[in-house]
C-alpha cells in the first residue's frame, strides 16, 4: 500500500475507518470526525517536520473547525467549507466540512481513480496550461476529468449549504494543482467559488481583520545578477502603492533585508508586496528563497525571523513566484508559505507567469481588494476579469476593456508587444491564496 505524504500517522488507520464507513453507514458521522482529527494531526506534524518547529500546540478539533467556519460566516457574510483531499494507492478520499453537521466523507475506489492515475492527470493539466507557447484549450478535457473526481462528488452538498468559499487541504502531489482551472463542462471552478490552499485549519490564522484603509509596503527588483530581468516590476509597485492602494515603494538597491526590517519597524504595514523572483525548490526549506537586491536572499526557513507576526502581516504578495511542480518538499514550502512567513494569508503563483499577465492580475486584485470582505474573493474577481477578456494589452498600454481601472503605460521592454488577450488560464490560474481566504 503506497502511503500519502502524511507518513506521521499510519495511513492504514484512516483506510480502516473508511472501510468501516463503507460497510456500516450508521458509523459515518462519528468516523468522519475521527478522520478529520487525524488529518489535522497529520498535517501539523508534517509541517512541523518540514520547518523544524513544533506546531502541535496549534491543533484544533472538529468542534473548533465548525466554530471557526460559523464565526467567519457571521463576520464576512461568506459561507465557507473545508475540503480535505487524500489520494491513496487504490482510492481517493474527499472530506467536506461545513459550519453545520458532521463531516461528509466520499470515497472513490479503483478502477475509476487511484493515486497514480490522479497524479498523472494533475501533471497533464499543469503541462497543458503552463506552456505559454500553445495557449490552446487542450487542457479542458483533463480539467473536466479532475473536476469529476475532486469536486463533483460533493457538488450537491456544496450547493445545499450555499457555500461560496472553499479551503482545500491537499495531499502530496495535489498542492501544485491549479484548482481554479477545474472545469465542469460549462464553467471554471473559480466562476462559482473563492478558493484558498491551506496547510490545515490548525495552522491557519483565523482572526478576521479587514484591509480597507490600510497601507502597503511595496518592494521589488527589476534587475538580477543570475536570473531573468523583470521589466514590469517598477510600474507594478508604483501602480500598486501610488494609484491602487496607499503606501510606500522601494526598488532595486533599496530592496534589501535591512531596509525591509527597518520599514516594517517604522510602520506596521499589514500588506507586504514583494515583486521579485521567489523559488520553492526541492529538499529542505533552506533551499527555497525570496530574491532581494544583488546576491541577497531570504531563505524560507528564515522568513519567520523578520517578525511579520508581531504585529501581524495580514497579506504577503509574491508576484513573481514559482514552485517546483510535483516535488514533495517544494509543494510543502509553497503550501506552507503563510506558516513560514508568520502571516495570515499569502498570494503567490505556481508557475512563472509573464510580466504582463502578472501586472494585469495584480492591478485587478488590488482594485477589488478595496470592495470585498475577503482576500480570496478579490483574487476571484481578478481572475474572472482576466478570464472574461476584460484586461487587455493594446498600443503599449495595459488597461480594462471598459469601466473603471487605471491605465498602465508599459515599460519599453513590454510596450512593443502585439495586442494580447490575457484570458487563457496560463495568465491567471496559477495565482493562489495560501492560508486564510478571509
Amino acid at each position: 500500500m503506497e502511503k500519502s505524504i502524511n507518513n506521521t500517522i499510519d495511513t492504514q488507520q484512516i483506510l480502516n475507518i473508511i472501510d468501516t464507513v463503507n460497510t456500516n453507514p450508521i458509523m459515518a458521522a462519528e468516523s468522519s470526525d475521527q478522520i478529520v482529527n487525524m488529518l489535522e494531526e497529520n498535517r501539523v506534524k508534517e509541517y512541523s517536520n518540514y520547518f523544524g518547529e513544533d506546531f502541535k500546540d496549534k491543533l484544533v478539533n472538529t468542534k473548533n473547525i465548525r466554530d471557526i467556519l460559523a464565526g467567519m460566516a457571521t463576520k464576512t457574510g461568506k459561507e465557507s467549507a473545508v475540503v480535505y483531499i487524500n489520494a491513496y494507492d487504490n482510492q481517493l478520499q474527499i472530506i467536506l466540512y461545513t459550519k453545520s453537521g458532521k463531516p461528509i466523507l466520499k470515497t472513490i475506489l479503483e478502477p475509476e481513480v487511484g493515486r497514480q492515475k490522479l497524479l498523472k492527470f494533475v501533471s497533464e493539466l499543469l503541462g497543458d496550461i503552463e506552456n505559454p507557447a500553445s495557449h490552446s484549450d487542450k487542457y479542458l478535457s483533463t480539467a473536466q476529468q479532475l473536476y469529476d473526481w475532486l469536486i463533483a462528488p460533493i457538488s450537491a452538498e456544496l450547493e445545499a449549504a450555499n457555500i461560496d468559499t472553499l479551503l482545500f487541504s491537499m495531499d502530496e502531489g495535489l498542492r501544485s494543482l491549479p484548482i481554479a482551472a477545474l472545469h465542469d463542462g460549462e464553467q471554471f471552478l473559480i466562476e462559482k467559488y473563492s478558493l484558498s490552499l491551506i496547510p490545515s485549519v490548525s495552522l491557519m490564522d483565523t482572526n478576521y481583520r479587514p484591509l480597507q484603509d490600510t497601507q502597503v509596503l511595496a518592494m521589488g527588483a527589476s534587475e538580477f545578477l543570475e536570473q531573468k530581468p523583470l521589466p514590469g516590476v517598477p510600474v507594478e509597485i508604483q501602480t500598486i502603492s501610488q494609484k491602487l492602494w496607499q503606501g510606500n515603494m522601494f526598488l532595486n538597491e533599496d530592496f534589501t533585508r535591512n531596509n525591509l526590517l527597518i520599514q516594517r519597524q517604522n510602520y506596521p504595514y499589514p500588506i507586504i508586496h514583494l515583486a521579485t523572483h521567489a523559488k520553492f525548490l526541492p529538499d529542505k526549506a533552506s533551499n527555497s528563497y525570496i530574491q532581494l537586491w544583488g546576491n541577497e536572499q531570504i531563505k524560507l526557513d528564515q522568513i519567520r525571523k523578520l517578525g511579520w507576526s508581531q504585529p501581524a502581516v495580514d497579506l504577503l504578495v509574491l508576484s513573481a513566484c514559482t514552485t517546483a511542480i510535483g516535488d514533495r518538499n517544494a509543494e510543502l514550502g509553497f503550501a506552507g508559505l503563510s506558516i513560514a512567513a508568520g502571516v495570515k494569508s499569502a498570494l503567490a503563483s505556481l508557475w512563472d507567469v509573464s510580466d504582463e499577465g502578472t501586472l494585469g492580475l495584480m492591478m485587478e486584485f488590488y482594485t477589488h481588494l478595496n470592495d470585498v470582505k475577503i482576500k480570496a474573493e478579490a483574487l476571484r474577481q481578478a481572475q474572472l476579469a482576466m478570464l472574461r477578456g476584460e484586461v487587455v494589452i493594446a498600443d503599449g498600454k495595459l488597461r480594462r476593456v471598459e469601466g473603471r481601472g487605471v491605465v498602465v503605460v508599459l515599460p519599453p521592454a513590454l510596450a512593443n508587444q502585439e495586442s494580447q488577450n490575457l484570458s487563457h488560464p496560463y495568465y491567471w490560474a496559477g495565482f493562489t491564496i495560501i492560508g486564510s481566504p478571509w
